[in-house]
Protein backbone atom coordinates (compact mmCIF):
# COMPACT_ATOMS: atom_id res chain seq x y z
CA UNK A 1 0.00 0.00 0.00
CA UNK A 2 1.32 3.40 -0.92
CA UNK A 3 0.22 6.41 1.01
CA UNK A 4 0.71 10.19 -0.44
CA UNK A 5 2.96 11.83 1.78
CA UNK A 6 3.22 15.50 1.92
CA UNK A 7 6.14 16.09 3.43
CA UNK A 8 8.35 12.60 4.19
CA UNK A 9 10.07 11.73 1.03
CA UNK A 10 10.10 7.75 -0.32
CA UNK A 11 13.58 7.93 -0.41
CA UNK A 12 14.18 8.66 3.31
CA UNK A 13 17.17 6.65 3.98
CA UNK A 14 18.39 8.04 7.99
CA UNK A 15 16.92 5.87 10.45
CA UNK A 16 14.43 7.43 12.94
CA UNK A 17 10.36 8.17 13.61
CA UNK A 18 9.64 10.92 11.05
CA UNK A 19 5.76 12.10 11.98
CA UNK A 20 4.18 14.79 9.41
CA UNK A 21 0.46 16.38 10.03
CA UNK A 22 -2.55 16.54 7.63
CA UNK A 23 -5.42 18.77 8.42
CA UNK A 24 -7.39 18.29 5.49
CA UNK A 25 -10.04 16.15 7.22
CA UNK A 26 -9.64 17.71 10.60
CA UNK A 27 -12.77 20.64 9.81
CA UNK A 28 -16.16 17.90 9.74
CA UNK A 29 -18.36 20.89 9.95
CA UNK A 30 -19.01 24.30 8.32
CA UNK A 31 -16.71 26.89 7.96
CA UNK A 32 -18.05 30.03 9.23
CA UNK A 33 -17.01 33.38 6.56
CA UNK A 34 -15.17 36.14 9.08
CA UNK A 35 -17.11 39.34 8.95
CA UNK A 36 -16.00 42.67 8.31
CA UNK A 37 -17.44 46.07 7.79
CA UNK A 38 -16.27 49.20 5.58
CA UNK A 39 -18.08 52.73 6.77
CA UNK A 40 -17.02 55.28 3.81
CA UNK A 41 -17.43 58.14 5.84
CA UNK A 42 -17.21 61.80 5.24
CA UNK A 43 -14.22 63.31 7.07
CA UNK A 44 -13.84 66.95 8.08
CA UNK A 45 -10.18 68.94 7.71
CA UNK A 46 -9.93 68.42 12.10
CA UNK A 47 -9.74 64.70 11.59
CA UNK A 48 -6.30 63.37 12.08
CA UNK A 49 -6.55 60.25 9.54
CA UNK A 50 -5.43 60.69 6.08
CA UNK A 51 -8.01 60.84 3.14
CA UNK A 52 -8.88 58.23 1.02
CA UNK A 53 -6.55 55.30 3.21
CA UNK A 54 -8.70 52.96 5.13
CA UNK A 55 -8.34 52.50 8.89
CA UNK A 56 -9.46 50.35 11.27
CA UNK A 57 -11.72 51.01 13.80
CA UNK A 58 -10.65 50.49 17.55
CA UNK A 59 -13.09 52.46 19.65
CA UNK A 60 -15.58 55.71 19.35
CA UNK A 61 -13.12 58.28 20.47
CA UNK A 62 -10.17 57.56 18.08
CA UNK A 63 -12.83 57.11 15.59
CA UNK A 64 -13.91 60.25 16.46
CA UNK A 65 -10.53 62.15 16.48
CA UNK A 66 -9.94 60.80 12.98
CA UNK A 67 -12.44 61.81 11.54
CA UNK A 68 -13.13 64.50 13.43
CA UNK A 69 -15.85 65.60 15.92
CA UNK A 70 -19.12 66.76 14.53
CA UNK A 71 -18.35 64.85 11.88
CA UNK A 72 -21.08 62.22 9.77
CA UNK A 73 -17.77 59.94 9.64
CA UNK A 74 -18.17 59.92 13.58
CA UNK A 75 -22.14 59.68 14.16
CA UNK A 76 -21.80 56.69 11.97
CA UNK A 77 -19.37 55.15 14.17
CA UNK A 78 -21.40 55.85 16.72
CA UNK A 79 -24.45 54.18 15.32
CA UNK A 80 -22.53 51.01 14.34
CA UNK A 81 -21.46 50.46 17.97
CA UNK A 82 -25.12 51.22 19.20
CA UNK A 83 -25.91 47.67 17.29
CA UNK A 84 -22.64 45.79 18.12
CA UNK A 85 -18.89 46.50 19.14
CA UNK A 86 -17.72 42.56 18.03
CA UNK A 87 -17.36 43.30 14.05
CA UNK A 88 -14.05 43.75 12.56
CA UNK A 89 -14.87 47.76 11.52
CA UNK A 90 -12.86 49.46 8.87
CA UNK A 91 -13.56 53.09 8.20
CA UNK A 92 -12.50 55.00 4.76
CA UNK A 93 -12.09 58.49 5.47
CA UNK A 94 -13.58 60.74 2.33
CA UNK A 95 -12.67 64.68 2.67
CA UNK A 96 -15.18 67.32 1.42
CA UNK A 97 -15.53 68.46 -1.87
CA UNK A 98 -13.46 71.53 -1.61
CA UNK A 99 -15.53 73.26 -4.36
CA UNK A 100 -18.77 72.04 -2.13
CA UNK A 101 -21.02 74.17 -0.39
CA UNK A 102 -22.41 73.88 2.86
CA UNK A 103 -26.21 73.98 3.91
CA UNK A 104 -27.92 76.14 6.01
CA UNK A 105 -30.83 77.03 7.83
CA UNK A 106 -32.06 79.53 10.14
CA UNK A 107 -34.35 79.52 13.68
CA UNK A 108 -36.14 82.98 13.59
CA UNK A 109 -37.11 84.38 17.09
CA UNK A 110 -39.70 86.76 17.53
CA UNK A 111 -42.15 87.76 21.01
CA UNK A 112 -41.68 88.24 24.26
CA UNK A 113 -41.95 85.69 26.94
CA UNK A 114 -44.85 85.81 29.10
CA UNK A 115 -43.48 82.78 30.89
CA UNK A 116 -40.26 81.28 32.31
CA UNK A 117 -39.55 78.02 30.74
CA UNK A 118 -37.27 76.02 28.08
CA UNK A 119 -36.97 75.85 24.57
CA UNK A 120 -36.86 72.16 23.38
CA UNK A 121 -34.75 72.51 20.09
CA UNK A 122 -33.69 69.17 18.04
CA UNK A 123 -30.71 69.43 15.60
CA UNK A 124 -30.44 66.13 13.97
CA UNK A 125 -32.62 64.38 16.38
CA UNK A 126 -30.20 65.65 19.33
CA UNK A 127 -32.45 67.99 21.59
CA UNK A 128 -30.63 70.97 22.74
CA UNK A 129 -32.50 72.73 25.39
CA UNK A 130 -31.90 76.51 26.16
CA UNK A 131 -33.73 78.39 29.17
CA UNK A 132 -36.14 81.16 28.97
CA UNK A 133 -36.98 84.07 31.58
CA UNK A 134 -39.65 86.86 31.28
CA UNK A 135 -36.82 89.20 30.69
CA UNK A 136 -35.46 88.00 27.93
CA UNK A 137 -35.44 89.85 24.03
CA UNK A 138 -35.43 87.99 20.71
CA UNK A 139 -32.19 88.81 20.23
CA UNK A 140 -31.08 86.97 23.50
CA UNK A 141 -32.64 84.47 22.88
CA UNK A 142 -31.33 83.82 19.38
CA UNK A 143 -27.79 84.27 20.94
CA UNK A 144 -28.46 81.45 23.74
CA UNK A 145 -29.99 78.93 21.43
CA UNK A 146 -26.41 79.86 18.85
CA UNK A 147 -24.66 78.64 21.99
CA UNK A 148 -26.27 75.84 23.25
CA UNK A 149 -25.85 74.55 19.89
CA UNK A 150 -22.31 75.09 19.52
CA UNK A 151 -21.46 73.63 23.25
CA UNK A 152 -22.73 70.60 21.50
CA UNK A 153 -19.41 69.73 19.64
CA UNK A 154 -21.00 66.37 18.33
CA UNK A 155 -23.13 67.96 16.67
CA UNK A 156 -22.86 68.09 12.43
CA UNK A 157 -23.77 72.20 12.75
CA UNK A 158 -22.45 74.88 14.26
CA UNK A 159 -25.17 78.12 14.51
CA UNK A 160 -24.40 81.91 14.55
CA UNK A 161 -27.32 84.57 15.84
CA UNK A 162 -27.54 88.26 14.89
CA UNK A 163 -31.04 90.34 15.74
CA UNK A 164 -33.04 87.48 16.62
CA UNK A 165 -32.39 84.95 14.10
CA UNK A 166 -30.12 81.67 14.15
CA UNK A 167 -28.24 80.81 11.22
CA UNK A 168 -27.31 77.03 11.46
CA UNK A 169 -24.81 75.61 9.08
CA UNK A 170 -23.49 72.16 8.58
CA UNK A 171 -19.60 71.30 9.49
CA UNK A 172 -19.73 69.48 6.32
CA UNK A 173 -20.03 70.96 2.64
CA UNK A 174 -22.21 68.64 -0.12
CA UNK A 175 -25.66 67.45 -0.25
CA UNK A 176 -25.94 65.36 2.85
CA UNK A 177 -26.14 68.48 5.05
CA UNK A 178 -29.57 68.97 3.50
CA UNK A 179 -30.84 66.25 5.21
CA UNK A 180 -30.31 67.86 8.73
CA UNK A 181 -33.67 68.01 10.43
CA UNK A 182 -34.98 70.52 13.04
CA UNK A 183 -37.38 70.80 15.03
CA UNK A 184 -39.20 72.18 18.25
CA UNK A 185 -40.77 69.94 20.80
CA UNK A 186 -40.53 66.62 19.35
CA UNK A 187 -42.61 65.41 22.69
CA UNK A 188 -45.35 67.39 22.42
CA UNK A 189 -47.21 66.11 25.43
CA UNK A 190 -44.19 66.82 27.67
CA UNK A 191 -42.20 69.51 25.94
CA UNK A 192 -43.63 72.78 25.27
CA UNK A 193 -41.95 76.23 24.32
CA UNK A 194 -42.46 79.14 26.87
CA UNK A 195 -45.66 81.25 25.95
CA UNK A 196 -44.66 84.18 24.39
CA UNK A 197 -41.89 83.31 22.48
CA UNK A 198 -42.51 82.14 18.48
CA UNK A 199 -39.79 80.20 17.09
CA UNK A 200 -40.10 79.68 12.72
CA UNK A 201 -37.93 76.86 12.62
CA UNK A 202 -36.63 75.56 8.88
CA UNK A 203 -37.63 72.45 8.86
CA UNK A 204 -34.43 71.32 7.43
CA UNK A 205 -31.20 72.61 6.03
CA UNK A 206 -30.88 73.27 2.57
CA UNK A 207 -28.59 74.83 -0.68
CA UNK A 208 -25.62 72.25 0.09
CA UNK A 209 -24.42 71.20 -3.01
CA UNK A 210 -21.20 69.58 -4.38
CA UNK A 211 -20.21 66.00 -3.22
CA UNK A 212 -16.70 64.17 -3.36
CA UNK A 213 -15.84 61.56 -4.94
CA UNK A 214 -14.99 58.13 -3.69
CA UNK A 215 -13.09 56.79 -6.60
CA UNK A 216 -9.80 57.05 -4.81
CA UNK A 217 -10.83 55.61 -1.67
CA UNK A 218 -12.03 52.72 -3.28
CA UNK A 219 -9.04 51.99 -5.26
CA UNK A 220 -7.19 52.20 -1.71
CA UNK A 221 -9.33 49.23 -0.47
CA UNK A 222 -7.33 46.65 -2.19
CA UNK A 223 -8.59 42.44 -2.01
CA UNK A 224 -9.40 42.92 1.71
CA UNK A 225 -13.14 41.28 1.72
CA UNK A 226 -15.75 43.60 3.09
CA UNK A 227 -19.07 41.90 3.90
CA UNK A 228 -20.54 45.12 4.86
CA UNK A 229 -20.24 48.30 3.37
CA UNK A 230 -22.06 51.71 4.65
CA UNK A 231 -21.93 54.13 3.14
CA UNK A 232 -23.26 57.73 3.57
CA UNK A 233 -23.44 59.23 -0.10
CA UNK A 234 -26.31 58.38 -1.96
CA UNK A 235 -25.72 61.02 -5.18
CA UNK A 236 -25.79 58.72 -8.45
CA UNK A 237 -21.73 59.23 -9.01
CA UNK A 238 -20.82 57.39 -6.29
CA UNK A 239 -23.78 54.98 -6.50
CA UNK A 240 -22.58 53.86 -9.97
CA UNK A 241 -18.94 53.36 -8.56
CA UNK A 242 -20.16 51.43 -5.58
CA UNK A 243 -22.13 49.31 -7.37
CA UNK A 244 -19.51 48.42 -10.26
CA UNK A 245 -16.77 47.92 -7.31
CA UNK A 246 -19.10 45.41 -5.55
CA UNK A 247 -20.06 43.81 -9.32
CA UNK A 248 -16.37 42.75 -9.49
CA UNK A 249 -15.65 41.84 -6.51
CA UNK A 250 -18.89 39.57 -6.61
CA UNK A 251 -17.27 38.37 -10.07
CA UNK A 252 -16.03 34.31 -9.52
CA UNK A 253 -12.16 35.56 -10.70
CA UNK A 254 -12.78 38.00 -6.99
CA UNK A 255 -15.06 36.29 -5.07
CA UNK A 256 -14.08 38.77 -1.85
CA UNK A 257 -18.37 39.95 -2.34
CA UNK A 258 -20.11 42.34 0.33
CA UNK A 259 -23.21 44.49 0.53
CA UNK A 260 -23.56 48.31 0.74
CA UNK A 261 -26.21 49.98 2.88
CA UNK A 262 -27.26 53.91 2.16
CA UNK A 263 -30.23 55.76 3.05
CA UNK A 264 -32.72 58.05 1.19
CA UNK A 265 -35.34 60.62 2.51
CA UNK A 266 -37.83 61.60 0.48
CA UNK A 267 -41.77 60.95 -0.13
CA UNK A 268 -43.19 58.22 -1.92
CA UNK A 269 -42.56 59.64 -5.29
CA UNK A 270 -39.17 60.82 -4.62
CA UNK A 271 -37.54 57.37 -3.43
CA UNK A 272 -39.19 55.90 -6.33
CA UNK A 273 -38.34 58.26 -8.65
CA UNK A 274 -34.56 57.62 -6.77
CA UNK A 275 -35.11 53.46 -7.07
CA UNK A 276 -35.99 53.95 -10.87
CA UNK A 277 -32.79 54.65 -11.43
CA UNK A 278 -31.06 51.87 -9.71
CA UNK A 279 -30.76 48.33 -10.06
CA UNK A 280 -28.06 46.27 -8.20
CA UNK A 281 -28.30 43.09 -6.17
CA UNK A 282 -25.49 44.61 -3.90
CA UNK A 283 -27.29 47.93 -3.26
CA UNK A 284 -30.15 48.52 -0.40
CA UNK A 285 -31.46 51.63 0.29
CA UNK A 286 -33.29 52.53 3.78
CA UNK A 287 -36.10 54.67 3.31
CA UNK A 288 -37.24 57.57 5.53
CA UNK A 289 -40.28 60.14 4.96
CA UNK A 290 -39.92 63.49 4.37
CA UNK A 291 -40.36 65.47 7.53
CA UNK A 292 -40.41 62.03 9.11
CA UNK A 293 -37.71 60.32 11.56
CA UNK A 294 -35.80 63.63 12.70
CA UNK A 295 -32.10 61.45 12.70
CA UNK A 296 -30.34 61.84 9.16
CA UNK A 297 -29.68 59.23 6.53
CA UNK A 298 -26.54 57.97 7.10
CA UNK A 299 -27.42 57.21 11.10
CA UNK A 300 -30.05 54.97 9.74
CA UNK A 301 -27.46 53.53 6.72
CA UNK A 302 -24.73 52.89 9.55
CA UNK A 303 -27.67 51.02 11.94
CA UNK A 304 -29.43 48.75 9.11
CA UNK A 305 -25.92 48.10 8.01
CA UNK A 306 -24.90 46.98 11.48
CA UNK A 307 -27.55 44.70 12.11
CA UNK A 308 -27.41 43.27 8.71
CA UNK A 309 -23.84 42.40 9.57
CA UNK A 310 -24.53 40.96 12.75
CA UNK A 311 -27.45 39.18 12.47
CA UNK A 312 -27.11 37.76 8.62
CA UNK A 313 -23.50 36.71 10.06
CA UNK A 314 -25.06 34.47 12.61
CA UNK A 315 -27.35 33.22 10.35
CA UNK A 316 -27.77 34.31 6.75
CA UNK A 317 -31.32 33.05 5.61
CA UNK A 318 -32.99 34.23 9.15
CA UNK A 319 -35.27 37.64 8.06
CA UNK A 320 -34.44 40.66 9.81
CA UNK A 321 -37.89 41.74 10.20
CA UNK A 322 -39.09 42.96 13.64
CA UNK A 323 -35.21 43.95 14.52
CA UNK A 324 -34.90 47.16 15.98
CA UNK A 325 -32.87 50.37 14.98
CA UNK A 326 -31.36 51.03 18.90
CA UNK A 327 -31.83 55.40 19.36
CA UNK A 328 -33.50 55.94 16.47
CA UNK A 329 -36.46 58.12 16.86
CA UNK A 330 -39.72 57.09 14.75
CA UNK A 331 -41.54 59.70 12.34
CA UNK A 332 -44.45 61.43 14.07
CA UNK A 333 -47.96 59.28 13.36
CA UNK A 334 -48.90 61.34 10.60
CA UNK A 335 -45.37 61.01 9.12
CA UNK A 336 -44.83 57.57 8.73
CA UNK A 337 -45.46 55.78 5.83
CA UNK A 338 -48.85 53.82 5.00
CA UNK A 339 -49.09 50.26 4.30
CA UNK A 340 -49.59 50.36 1.14
CA UNK A 341 -46.94 53.04 0.51
CA UNK A 342 -44.22 50.81 2.27
CA UNK A 343 -45.60 48.10 -0.26
CA UNK A 344 -44.90 50.20 -3.02
CA UNK A 345 -41.39 51.23 -1.95
CA UNK A 346 -40.66 47.81 -1.65
CA UNK A 347 -41.76 47.19 -4.93
CA UNK A 348 -39.35 49.36 -6.58
CA UNK A 349 -36.60 48.37 -4.65
CA UNK A 350 -36.59 50.58 -1.18
CA UNK A 351 -36.11 48.63 1.85
CA UNK A 352 -38.55 49.98 4.68
CA UNK A 353 -38.86 49.57 8.60
CA UNK A 354 -42.00 50.31 11.25
CA UNK A 355 -42.72 51.77 14.47
CA UNK A 356 -43.36 49.05 17.05
CA UNK A 357 -45.93 48.98 19.53
CA UNK A 358 -42.86 50.40 21.90
CA UNK A 359 -42.21 53.13 20.06
CA UNK A 360 -38.94 51.58 18.48
CA UNK A 361 -38.10 51.80 14.29
CA UNK A 362 -37.84 47.87 13.46
CA UNK A 363 -36.97 46.41 10.65
CA UNK A 364 -39.96 45.65 7.66
CA UNK A 365 -38.18 44.28 4.75
CA UNK A 366 -34.45 44.84 3.91
CA UNK A 367 -34.47 44.56 0.18
CA UNK A 368 -31.79 45.34 -2.57
CA UNK A 369 -32.22 47.73 -5.33
CA UNK A 370 -33.07 44.69 -8.19
CA UNK A 371 -36.03 44.53 -9.72
CA UNK A 372 -35.61 43.82 -12.94
CA UNK A 373 -33.51 41.45 -15.18
CA UNK A 374 -31.29 42.11 -18.44
CA UNK A 375 -34.34 41.94 -20.33
CA UNK A 376 -36.48 44.63 -18.10
CA UNK A 377 -38.61 42.52 -16.73
CA UNK A 378 -39.83 42.08 -13.08
CA UNK A 379 -37.30 39.78 -11.76
CA UNK A 380 -37.75 38.42 -7.62
CA UNK A 381 -34.51 36.33 -8.11
CA UNK A 382 -32.26 38.71 -5.82
CA UNK A 383 -34.88 40.89 -3.99
CA UNK A 384 -34.12 40.24 -0.82
CA UNK A 385 -30.60 40.92 1.28
CA UNK A 386 -30.83 37.23 3.27
CA UNK A 387 -30.68 35.62 -0.28
CA UNK A 388 -27.33 37.35 -0.95
CA UNK A 389 -25.93 37.56 2.46
CA UNK A 390 -26.64 33.02 2.12
CA UNK A 391 -25.13 32.96 -1.64
CA UNK A 392 -21.83 34.56 -0.18
CA UNK A 393 -21.66 32.02 2.40
CA UNK A 394 -22.79 29.13 0.43
CA UNK A 395 -19.81 30.01 -2.10
CA UNK A 396 -17.12 30.63 0.83
CA UNK A 397 -18.31 27.17 2.77
CA UNK A 398 -18.07 24.80 -1.06
CA UNK A 399 -14.72 27.21 -1.83
CA UNK A 400 -13.68 26.32 1.77
CA UNK A 401 -14.36 22.40 1.99
CA UNK A 402 -12.60 21.76 -1.42
CA UNK A 403 -9.94 23.65 -0.86
CA UNK A 404 -9.79 21.85 2.81
CA UNK A 405 -10.56 18.32 2.00
CA UNK A 406 -8.73 18.07 -1.68
CA UNK A 407 -5.66 20.13 -1.07
CA UNK A 408 -2.15 19.07 -3.77
CA UNK A 409 -4.59 15.94 -4.85
CA UNK A 410 -4.34 14.39 -8.44
CA UNK A 411 -7.76 14.25 -10.34
CA UNK A 412 -8.50 10.53 -11.85
CA UNK A 413 -11.94 9.84 -13.79
CA UNK A 414 -14.14 7.54 -11.99
CA UNK A 415 -13.65 4.00 -11.71
CA UNK A 416 -9.66 4.29 -11.71
CA UNK A 417 -8.30 1.77 -9.48
CA UNK A 418 -5.67 3.34 -7.08
CA UNK A 419 -4.90 2.74 -3.34
CA UNK A 420 -6.23 4.12 -0.13
CA UNK A 421 -3.78 6.69 0.98
CA UNK A 422 -3.39 7.92 -2.49
CA UNK A 423 -4.10 11.68 -3.22
CA UNK A 424 -6.30 11.35 -5.86
CA UNK A 425 -10.03 12.05 -6.20
CA UNK A 426 -12.61 11.54 -8.57
CA UNK A 427 -15.58 13.75 -10.05
CA UNK A 428 -17.33 10.61 -8.41
CA UNK A 429 -16.05 11.51 -4.79
CA UNK A 430 -16.39 15.18 -4.96
CA UNK A 431 -19.95 14.43 -5.52
CA UNK A 432 -20.12 12.76 -2.62
CA UNK A 433 -18.65 15.24 -0.50
CA UNK A 434 -20.92 18.06 -2.27
CA UNK A 435 -23.77 15.89 -1.26
CA UNK A 436 -22.48 16.10 2.20
CA UNK A 437 -22.33 19.50 2.33
CA UNK A 438 -25.49 19.96 1.43
CA UNK A 439 -26.60 17.83 4.18
CA UNK A 440 -24.40 20.86 6.71
CA UNK A 441 -26.31 22.70 4.72
CA UNK A 442 -29.73 21.49 5.25
CA UNK A 443 -29.11 21.02 8.85
CA UNK A 444 -28.37 24.55 9.69
CA UNK A 445 -31.63 25.75 7.86
CA UNK A 446 -29.89 27.32 4.82
CA UNK A 447 -31.55 25.11 1.82
CA UNK A 448 -33.75 22.29 1.19
CA UNK A 449 -34.69 19.86 -0.91
CA UNK A 450 -31.96 17.24 -0.85
CA UNK A 451 -33.46 14.92 -3.62
CA UNK A 452 -33.79 17.87 -6.30
CA UNK A 453 -30.28 18.68 -5.12
CA UNK A 454 -28.59 14.91 -5.58
CA UNK A 455 -30.83 14.99 -9.01
CA UNK A 456 -29.61 18.07 -10.90
CA UNK A 457 -26.10 18.08 -9.68
CA UNK A 458 -23.37 17.73 -12.10
CA UNK A 459 -19.55 17.02 -11.54
CA UNK A 460 -17.60 16.24 -14.92
CA UNK A 461 -13.98 16.11 -15.46
CA UNK A 462 -13.96 18.74 -18.38
CA UNK A 463 -12.94 17.61 -21.81
CA UNK A 464 -10.56 19.98 -22.74
CA UNK A 465 -8.71 20.44 -19.44
CA UNK A 466 -7.73 17.51 -18.07
CA UNK A 467 -6.55 19.22 -14.93
CA UNK A 468 -10.04 20.52 -14.45
CA UNK A 469 -13.42 19.72 -13.05
CA UNK A 470 -16.50 21.49 -13.64
CA UNK A 471 -19.77 21.53 -11.10
CA UNK A 472 -23.32 22.66 -11.75
CA UNK A 473 -24.33 23.26 -7.96
CA UNK A 474 -27.85 23.53 -7.68
CA UNK A 475 -29.25 24.23 -3.96
CA UNK A 476 -32.71 25.28 -3.08
CA UNK A 477 -31.59 27.73 -0.48
CA UNK A 478 -34.30 28.20 2.24
CA UNK A 479 -36.89 31.32 1.82
CA UNK A 480 -37.80 33.35 5.05
CA UNK A 481 -41.52 33.07 6.64
CA UNK A 482 -42.61 36.97 5.81
CA UNK A 483 -46.79 36.55 4.95
CA UNK A 484 -49.35 34.57 7.00
CA UNK A 485 -52.24 34.57 4.71
CA UNK A 486 -55.50 32.99 6.08
CA UNK A 487 -59.10 32.52 5.60
CA UNK A 488 -61.73 31.94 8.57
CA UNK A 489 -64.83 30.10 7.18
CA UNK A 490 -66.80 30.44 9.59
CA UNK A 491 -70.12 28.80 11.35
CA UNK A 492 -72.76 29.36 13.00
Amino acid sequence: MSISFNQIPVNLLTPGQYVEFDNSRAVTGLVNIEQRILVIAPQLATGTAPVNVPFQLDNLANGTTKLGRGSIGADMIESILKVTDTIETWVLPIADLPAGVQATGTIVVSGAPTEAGTINLYVAGTRVQVPVSTTDTATTIATAIAAAINANGDLPVTAGSSAGTVTVTSRHKGTLGNDIDMRVNYYPLSEKTPAGVNLTVAANLTGGTGDPSIATGLAAIGQTQYNTIVMAFNDDTNLAAIELELDNRWGPLFQNDGHCHIGFRGTVGQINTKLSTRNNSHLTMWTVESGGEPQPIWEKAALGGAIASFYLGIDPARPLQTLAMPGRLPASMEKRFTRAERNNILSFGGATTVVNAGGNVVVERAVTTYTQNAGGFVDPSYRDIETMYTLSLLRYQVRARISQKFPRYKLANDGTQFAPGQAVVTPKIIKAELIALFRDWEEVGLVEDVEQFKADLLVNRNNADANRVDVLLPPNIINQFRVFASQIQFRL
